[in-house]
């Protein structure tokens, strides 16, 4: 990305304030007069707040203001007459980062965020010395399980596509997921394209077998992310969710052999296993995508398996878990709780590093990485998304919903599509 600097820029946050009769409508709207909100570090930015009940401009009222540096390090609160709906505020930060406004008054909340020289923040903490270590004996385990897959067909609506549910033995919990084929596909002519889920308990999305009849054909594989059985009914997976997988993502946080996350990115390189021992795949193009936790398996995979040649994060989570080191707020699933004291817990600190998109990304050696971040992200902060994002020493394009918090809009889930089929045609080129 070209960031392209501006001097002060003005954003506009609509919201309605409550009334009795009737309850008004709450918005947001941020309006800059550039489109990426972007700054450099020690620029004023200025806030324009449009306060309206019933659809028009509130003409008194008042509203509360506080800004953070993403979330952290909260600024005393600032009250704002509003006059004929609107409000001015100003601020800054002194650092790269991002500026997170909240304005509320009642119920109504919105927030607007700025960017200051986000592609200058740096890790918050170095690569463990082991780092590499660590993951080479991991691999080395998961080496000794023999790659046995069973393959059960299913019904697909896509044409000219074979779908099936996919069992592979791996460590601890198998691979579980939907595979689809182009039917007489030739050996070594199939790209693979690997699906990652965001956080949750649900079955692999069977929808996704759908890519195989992309681009002339793929090998594509949707796995869930705990190793559970497919298409059973939503209240076997509710069941899990608030029993045997409750908090999941705590599991372990404390020891890095014990750590969740773990189970979860040895059954990436099994499934890769998978798709790179099919006799269709091309040898050379596999894509791994996903948004959320997704990014941050997509990240992970690329770091951990020089097979990967691209991947697709979208609003990826497992970024800077050691943040608090640099004064900094870290991504979902904060890995690293705060002790008694308020300190971080230093063993739960030190196991983070292990599985930290930061760390991960120094490792990736893929052809290319499409990542896309929300400047109001209170899920997973801009800050973290862009220190994961920064360590990436390889092509790569980030797309920015500065009006979007933790979702995949309509446009990021099109920069991720294009950048995958970009990457497909790259490669079929000899």
């Amino acid at each position: 990305m070209v960031m392209k600097l501006f001097p002060a820029c003005l954003l506009f946050v609509t919201f309605s304030l409550r009334a009795q009769t009737p309850v008004p409508v709450i918005a947001l709207k941020a309006v800059t007069d550039h489109a990426d909100a972007l700054y450099q570090v020690g620029e004023t930015a200025t806030f324009t707040i449009e306060a309206s009940q019933g659809g028009q401009p509130l003409m008194d009222g008042k509203v509360v203001c506080v800004f953070s540096k993403d979330g952290v390090q909260s600024q005393p609160p600032q009250n704002l007459n509003v006059k004929d709906g609107k409000a001015t505020i100003i601020g800054k930060l002194d650092e790269p980062g991002f500026l997170l406004l909240r304005v509320t008054s009642g119920k109504a909340t919105a927030m607007a965020g700025a960017g200051y020289d986000p592609l200058q923040l740096k890790p918050s903490m170095p690569v463990p010395e082991d780092f590499d270590a660590f993951w080479a004996a991991q691999k080395a385990e998961l080496a000794k399980v023999p790659m046995k897959s069973t393959l059960t067909p299913v019904q697909t609506a896509v044409k000219g596509v074979e779908a099936f549910d996919v069992q592979i033995d791996c460590l601890g919990k198998p691979v579980s997921g939907y595979f689809g084929r182009l039917k007489g596909a030739k050996p070594k002519s199939l790209p693979a394209i690997l699906h990652v889920h965001g956080a949750g308990v649900r079955s692999s999305n069977l929808g996704s077998v759908y890519w195989a009849a992309n681009e002339g054909g793929m090998l594509s594989l949707d796995i869930n992310a705990h190793g559970i059985p497919n298409g059973k009914p939503a209240e076997f997976y509710t069941a899990l969710q608030n029993g045997e997988l409750k908090d999941y993502p705590k599991f372990g946080n404390k020891d890095r052999e014990q750590c969740y996350f773990k189970g979860m990115f040895l059954r990436l390189i099994r499934a890769i296993d998978f798709l790179t021992a099919q006799p269709e795949w091309d040898g050379k193009t596999l894509i791994v995508y996903g948004a959320s936790q997704g990014g941050f398996q997509a990240f992970a995979a690329a770091g951990l398996d020089e097979r990967v040649s691209f991947i697709c994060a979208g609003v990826p989570a497992g970024c800077d878990h050691t943040g608090s080191q640099a004064n900094r707020i870290s991504g979902w699933p904060k890995l690293v709780p705060n002790d008694a004291e308020g300190k971080p817990d230093a063993a739960a600190l030190q196991a983070s590093r292990y599985f930290d998109n930061v760390n991960f990304a120094t490792r990736a050696k893929c052809k290319g990485a499409a990542v896309t971040v929300g400047f109001i992200d209170t899920t997973c902060p801009p800050t973290s998304v862009y220190a994961a994002y920064n360590a990436l020493a390889l092509p790569k394009t980030i797309h920015t919903d500065v009006l979007s918090g933790h979702t995949s809009t309509p446009a990021a889930s099109k920069f991720m599509q294009e950048a995958a089929f970009k990457h497909l045609q790259a490669m079929k080129k000899p």
